[in-house]
């Protein structure tokens, strides 16, 4: 079983899908499943392989990979198999911990344009987990050593795909920004960055507008520029590191602030922090996992 646990697991992953793994690491009282079972849980909240406990339990710890999935957070719950009322029907009698790991592709940053500031930008973005795809005439790959993804056509061309909710930064200098930030607008990108002069971002966004972005959407920082946080950067490299501390804060919801001032104003969010979940084992009637799921 673990052997065809680990390639169901490996196969997901090179496909680039999202799944869950789901470990028994508890049971007080009696229980069906046993401490060390495992189950597999893909991205529309369905059972791929193994078995943690039928019926609302499983549709429990099911519901909980697909919040694992959505935050990319690690979960200990705890379900109550005492609940005769919303329980499972037949109450096996006993309490039952489950650890829940999401395992998710990584996400893509898209870097248009070439220099010193995009070739450091992706090495900084393949160290910090990302996919990285470059997009620029000039690009080589003796320049990105670091690229998933490498094309020779400008971003705005039909050859390179934005995926929604990717990272996108422009740095081509003037050479058809407009265009690759309006590409990266209609994909849903999750975060849209333009490395320009103030004059030239003032133009960008004038385009924008003229072919039919909301004015609020632009004002409300859809198109961050200039791009990066705030660090006094000079050189290309601390230019590259300014931008990535910005995509690593948006993609982790982080404030940009000094962890030292963060830390005074709310406690960080870990997953020591956070109490263990004690849940029903139906805590509403729920349909079978199998049957449905997260679109």
């Amino acid at each position: 079983m673990t052997a065809e646990l680990f390639g169901t697991a490996q196969e997901l992953k090179s496909r680039g899908e999202p799944f869950a793994i789901a470990t028994v690491i508890d049971i007080q009282g009696s229980g069906s499943a046993k401490p060390g079972s495992k189950v597999i849980i893909d991205s529309r909240g369905r059972v791929v392989l193994g078995w943690v406990g039928g019926g609302c339990a499983e549709s429990t710890v099911c519901q909980a990979a697909l919040e694992s999935m959505s935050d990319g957070k690690v979960r200990v719950i705890t379900l109550d198999l005492t609940d005769e009322i919303f329980g499972v029907g037949m109450p096996c009698g006993g309490m039952m911990q489950v650890y829940i790991e999401p395992t998710l592709p990584k996400p893509d940053l898209v870097i248009a344009g070439h220099g010193q500031i995009a070739e450091t930008l992706a090495q900084m973005a393949h160290l910090s987990g990302f996919s990285v795809t470059v997009a620029d005439p000039a690009a080589t790959p003796e320049a990105f050593p670091a690229a998933d993804n490498l094309f020779t056509a400008g971003l705005s061309s039909s050859e390179v795909q934005i995926k929604p909710n990717a990272y996108v930064v422009v740095a081509t200098h003037h050479k058809g920004d407009h265009l690759s930030i309006k590409k990266a607008i209609d994909s849903q990108a999750s975060y849209v960055a333009l490395v320009a002069s103030r004059t030239r971002s003032r133009l960008v966004f004038e385009y924008l507008e003229a072919v039919g972005v909301p004015r609020e959407e632009i004002a409300n920082g859809r198109v961050r520029a200039p791009a990066g946080l705030d660090i006094g950067a000079q050189t290309p490299e601390e230019i590259a590191l300014s931008i990535i501390s910005e995509v690593v804060a948006v993609r982790r919801g982080g404030s940009g602030r000094p962890m030292a001032e963060a830390a005074a104003s709310r406690r960080r969010e870990t997953d020591i922090d956070k109490p263990h979940q004690v849940l029903s084992a139906c805590p509403m009637p729920v349909a079978n996992s199998t049957e449905s799921g997260a679109e």
